[in-house]
């Protein structure tokens, strides 16, 4: 039955989707862990307590009692006291953030076991240390035997240096401001999650002297006021160029040999976190601890994960290093300026790697590196190797920048042997990394503008290196509002290392043999991960090849036995050790709006599926017939810069409504112009996707122009695809319609976002009604009302324009 806005009042109330949705017994918790046989009268004293102390806390917000933040509550709790691993479904609206910092607020002061909270970024990560659990600590101290320690944990690059800011480094040379280095801690020396500087100053060239000037001043009398040094307490910000000469990585930091160890900012971080009962991180740190580096996180008894469903891919990023002329040269320019070493044999390394690599082809290669890349590579290695052994401080007294300088040398030096190790390394030529060449400035990381190709390596799967070293020893909840797909959770537990494979490779999640091995004392960058095996519970596709794009599922279906709200599983009975053998389950708690009445899914399937064109004609009519029934109120979310580019300007011309995309300004500046005019229009691609949160008249209809499936062409993808389809899986399912789910249900999630809401989500592609795997992409997302009925959508659209 349709929304009464759209047709009749009819179809099931409220009541059915409010909740949670029941869950399965959890398995036995894993031997030794006597919580876990608590009985269910202690079972039911947590659970009130914890229920008082979610009452408390909303009512001190101002909030009303939600049944699924107390489902959500009370689950994390039993987790935590078993010990088992839990994945809670949180729809938008339930307060999730409440739902886990009250269980795990109560359990670290009353157990004195820290807890490890990480989201995905640092605007949330702030918000939860700002804002929520500031309000959470308050409202259930007097409830507990002593008020909660709290503490914020960033990278060591997202606080000043007194050290450099004091001159104890040399001034960057110009070259080198472009030339952002990874270390081999996956610390990148600038911040994207940062915005610019509200004079426009940005991260790129287009600095100029004096605006740099002018901010480096800036960040020198702030340094000498700030408690902190948390680059996001300077208001309004500075580019990154300009952070670039007030803050260094973990690896270009003096350590003991600093004299400002005792104000050192990054270094009081993390002594306060060893220090508190609550630590809040972020997925860029969970990603460096997942490559094996030790001591990124301090000790801790349990992870909560907000924002779930990107922690693989932010593990990914951080594992994942190249290697181009550009960096080999500026590790050997650091080197002679700094260390004063000659660099004869870097330097014809670089020669013979540039030449290499100005004739290899751009793409993934698939039984490893060419014999003539794995030359040039090593001699790399080789060269870095040997300067590594003379860029040492000599013991005697220098001068504080040369010190500094040295160590800047030096960790230059440690990052590109440790990159070139691992590319000529056992990982690669078995298959475990992915390699692949890329040219000029490709959006991959390199240095912008230089025109040149560049090697990459990104672990084949990260799921390993996430049970070794994120999940192993604590119990682990995570949270999301996309965590089932398809209405099972086993394909997100598989990819987040809680559903083990049956098959395990040799080599599971250690870290690579590199630089600690030579003595430096330093874990490299990344670590070997397992071959990926395909999810049980995921549809079969059918026997065509992984990767295309109209292979398909016969039925979409669910596990013998689960239900769509529920799904629980263990590691494979064959593991040994406790932490293989731990419990998880998944829950789904629901939402509080009324999906069926609140939003219609409209899948156009009367269009012709997408091609390579980024637009086409009877698409663009589509988009302007949704939009001129709306009124405006549209945000459009595109699969390509192009395509949304192409479609805005189509509609500027065909319509007379305001039409913003992304690329015209600054995001933020975009998103607010969006909301605060109901009849403006804002089209982007994979940033708006997620975040982006305009609840009200300004957002009645988000357009999908097709479904999100990655590129043929992506590496990584690509070869995981391949790789479960060797090991009798359906590649196409476990990754590419994997990663297309989890962006649609986000997508979507752009729509609904109070109970207040209306509208339509339009997916411009067939395929979503069509193929054999649209019903997987369908239970993926909310639960609108589904149709294709063109006329229905038009006049449902035009109905909520004239109440607005």
């Amino acid at each position: 039955m349709s929304p009464g806005w759209v047709a009749a009042p009819g179809g099931r109330s409220p009541a059915d989707y409010a909740g949670a949705v029941s869950v399965t017994s959890p398995k036995p918790a894993p031997a030794g862990q006597a919580a876990g046989d608590a009985p269910p009268a202690e079972r039911q004293q947590v659970a009130a307590e914890v229920d008082t102390l979610l009452d408390l806390a909303v009512g001190r917000l101002g909030g009303a009692r939600r049944d699924g933040q107390h489902a959500m509550a009370r689950a994390v709790a039993e987790a935590i006291g078993t010990g088992e691993h839990l994945l809670v479904q949180a729809g938008t609206g339930t307060g999730k953030s409440l739902g886990y910092l009250v269980p795990a607020v109560r359990h670290a002061v009353r157990e004195d076991e820290r807890v490890v909270v990480s989201t995905a970024t640092l605007a949330l990560q702030r918000q939860v240390v700002t804002r929520d659990l500031p309000l959470v600590a308050d409202a259930v101290a007097p409830r507990l035997p002593r008020a909660p320690r709290i503490a914020l944990l960033k990278g060591w690059h997202n606080y000043v240096c007194l050290q450099k800011v004091s001159g104890g480094y040399p001034t960057e040379d110009p070259s080198a401001l472009f030339a952002l280095p990874v270390d081999a801690h996956g610390e990148h020396a600038g911040a994207a999650d940062h915005p610019a500087a509200d004079d426009g100053a940005g991260s790129g060239r287009g600095d100029r002297v004096g605006d740099l000037g002018a901010q480096v001043l800036r960040l020198r009398e702030w340094a000498e006021e700030t408690g902190t040094g948390d680059r996001d307490d300077l208001v309004p910000g500075v580019s990154d160029r300009a952070w670039r000469q007030v803050s260094v990585t973990s690896l270009e930091c003096l350590g003991p040999r600093c004299h400002m160890i005792e104000e050192c900012f990054p270094n009081r971080a993390r002594n306060l976190a060893k220090e508190a009962d609550v630590v809040v991180t972020n997925h860029a740190m969970l990603g460096i601890a997942a490559s094996g580096a030790p001591g990124v996180l301090p000790e801790h008894d349990v992870l909560v994960v907000d924002e779930a469903h990107e922690l693989t891919d932010r593990v990914t990023a951080q594992a994942t290093v190249d290697l181009s002329v550009a960096s080999v040269e500026h590790a050997a320019r650091l080197a002679r300026r700094h260390g004063g070493v000659p660099t004869t044999d870097l330097d014809a390394a670089s020669v013979a790697l540039g030449a290499v690599l100005a004739e290899l082809p751009e793409g993934r290669f698939r039984d490893g590196l060419p014999d003539a890349a794995v030359l040039a590579v090593g001699a790399v290695r080789d060269a870095a190797r040997g300067l590594l052994t003379v860029l040492k401080p000599d013991g005697a007294p220098a001068q504080a920048a040369a010190e500094g300088g040295m160590k800047m040398a030096a960790s230059a030096m440690l990052a590109l042997f440790e990159i070139a190790d691992r590319m000529s390394g056992d990982a690669a030529r078995s298959g475990r990394d992915v390699l692949w060449c890329s040219r000029g400035d490709d959006g991959s990381g390199g240095f912008r503008g230089s025109g040149m190709s560049r090697l990459h390596a990104a672990p084949l799967a990260v799921n390993g290196l996430i049970r070794t070293h994120l999940l192993a020893g604590r119990s682990a909840v995570m949270t999301s509002a996309t965590l089932s797909l398809g209405g099972t959770f086993v394909p997100v537990a598989r990819s987040l290392g809680l559903e083990r494979p049956a098959r395990r490779d040799a080599a599971d999640a250690e870290p690579l043999a590199g630089a600690a091995a030579a003595g430096a004392g330093v874990v490299p960058a990344a670590a070997l991960a397992e071959q990926p095996t395909a999810p049980s519970g995921l549809p079969d596709a059918g026997p065509r090849a992984a990767g295309t794009a109209d292979a398909g599922t016969a039925d979409g279906g669910t596990p013998d036995g689960e239900s769509p709200g529920e799904t629980a599983g263990a590691a494979s009975t064959s593991a040994t050790r406790a932490d293989e053998e731990r419990a998880w389950r998944g829950l789904d708690v629901g939402s509080p709006f009324d999906y069926r009445r609140q939003g219609i899914l409209y899948i156009a399937s009367r269009l012709p599926a997408p091609g390579r064109e980024p637009t086409t004609d009877a698409q663009l009519d589509e988009i302007a017939a949704l939009v001129t029934a709306a009124g405006g109120r549209t945000l459009g979310l595109f699969s390509s810069r192009r395509a949304a580019t192409a479609a805005a300007e189509a509609m500027r011309e065909r319509l007379d409504v305001p039409v913003l995309v992304q690329g015209d300004d600054q995001l933020p500046t975009l998103v607010r112009q969006f909301a605060e005019d109901p009849a403006t229009c804002l089209f982007g691609t994979l940033s708006l996707w997620q975040g982006v949160d305009v609840p009200g008249a300004a957002c009645q209809l988000v357009l999908i122009d097709r479904i999100p499936f990655p590129r043929p062409d992506d590496p990584v993808r690509s070869a995981r695809s391949e790789a479960v389809q060797a090991s009798g899986g359906n590649g196409f399912m476990q990754v590419a319609a994997t990663h297309a789910a989890l962006l649609l249900a986000q997508g979507a999630g752009r729509l609904i976002r109070s109970t207040q809401d209306r509208g339509v989500v339009a997916v411009l592609d067939p395929r979503l009604a069509t193929a054999r795997y649209g019903d997987f992409l369908a239970r993926s997302l909310p639960d609108f009302w589904r149709t294709t009925d063109r006329a229905a959508v038009l006049s449902a659209l035009e109905r909520l324009a004239a109440l607005a």
